[in-house]
């Protein structure tokens, strides 16, 4: 593959337009053009045989939209996020982020290994969540930083990250890439590799917020989810996960034949929920124990809008998912159709260990997460799109 960049054309992107409305972004190479801790920023595309087009920025190796056909053939958005680079740099978010170097929360930011315990940043209820991830005082988490393009083609893209030991606290010299390949059968294979020069911990994971239903100003709480996984992780009044690991069987957790996402948190927020575990979390924002045990041949999850007739199917070796359905989406900014990005206008999927697994890895079926000099992290997983 070459390491130059992909030309783009200039001015305006936008896909062909078909008989009826279609929603696809405009986007601007130039608008993801600058400097940012000193290091630049661009703007690439990835397309497919089949007219598929997904868009990457290197800051915080991100995907800003996913264009894919719907039931009638027009070409639509699959994700929400902003149409420049200063919405992304000035506007905390982690829309279509690739987190590290611990996606998910780690309790009190707090982790021992080898006897040695670090000190994380304390960014969410005391906790360290996604790798202590601010935009100030200073950038911190992967998805905040802008990674360098190792390589580059048509259809793929590979990006790297080389985070020092110490950096947000974390112990070693870790050398991390991902590569996201679009494939012409419509499907975003992601893969996460990293290597360390001291033993240290690594969990990574793709922050897209998808909405399959055209029009971004709708809501996902019409989306049906179907999560292929009879267990999930309670948290506390903190989002923080208890140890336990509880079946979700007559509870709202359940979709194991698939549900409507506003069946249960549709207009709710807060004290107003009856469930506990909603009320925890202000809606979903919990992680499911997959029944496919680290096959990522076997779907995991799947996600469809009935308006489109997009649907996203998961799969992963992770032994994790976190659903979490956009409590906390506050209208700060607007997406790329000009709409504020208020709550559960997009949801998210991200493949997984279990959140706070450096401290309980020694419960019974949670997963170790740490990484020894000379092993290699892998982690895998595909997005899938088709209609129905």
């Amino acid at each position: 593959m070459k390491k130059s960049s992909i030309i783009l054309m200039a001015g305006m992107l936008a896909m062909a337009s078909c008989s009826q409305k279609e929603t696809a972004p405009v986007l601007n190479q130039a608008d993801f053009q600058t400097e940012f801790t000193g290091k630049q920023t661009d703007l690439y595309r990835l397309t497919n045989a089949g007219k598929c087009e997904v868009y990457v920025t290197n800051f915080g190796a991100r995907i800003v939209a996913i264009m894919v056909p719907d039931k009638n053939g027009n070409m639509q958005d699959a994700v929400i996020g902003f149409k420049n680079i200063q919405d992304y740099t000035t506007l905390a978010s982690d829309f279509g982020s690739t987190v590290g170097r611990y996606a998910n929360r780690i309790n009190q930011g707090r982790i021992t290994v080898d006897g040695v315990e670090y000190q994380l940043p304390q960014n969410n209820f005391g906790h360290c969540l996604h790798g202590g991830c601010t935009l100030t005082p200073e950038p911190l988490g992967w998805q905040n930083l802008v990674w360098d393009v190792q390589e580059v083609s048509d259809n793929a893209i590979t990006l790297v990250m080389n985070s020092a030991d110490g950096e947000a606290g974390f112990p070693g010299n870790v050398v991390a890439t991902v590569t996201y390949t679009l494939n012409d059968n419509n499907a975003i294979d992601i893969v996460w590799k990293a290597t360390t020069d001291k033993k240290t911990v690594i969990n990574m994971t793709n922050h897209s917020y998808f909405n399959l239903n055209g029009d971004h100003s709708l809501p996902i709480t019409n989306h049906i989810l179907t999560l292929n996984a009879d267990y999930f992780t309670p948290v506390d009044d903190t989002y923080m996960t208890t140890g336990e690991i509880a079946p979700v069987a007559g509870t709202p957790m359940d979709f194991t034949q698939g549900r409507r996402i506003g069946e249960a948190i549709e207009g709710l927020e807060g004290a107003a929920f009856e469930d506990e575990q909603l009320r925890n979390g202000n809606g979903y924002d919990h992680n499911w124990v997959l029944n496919t045990k680290c096959d990522d041949t076997q779907c995991c999850a799947k996600l469809y809008s009935p308006i489109t007739g997009i649907f996203v199917e998961v799969y992963t070796n992770e032994p994790g998912i976190q659903f979490y359905s956009g409590n906390f989406l506050d209208g700060s900014g607007n997406d790329k159709q000009g709409n504020p990005m208020t709550i559960r206008t997009g949801c998210c999927l991200e493949t997984q260990k279990f959140p706070d697994s450096p401290n309980k890895s020694d419960l019974e079926g949670w997963y170790s997460a740490e990484l020894e000099p000379g092993q290699e992290y892998y982690s895998h997983c595909i997005y899938q799109f088709g209609v129905e």
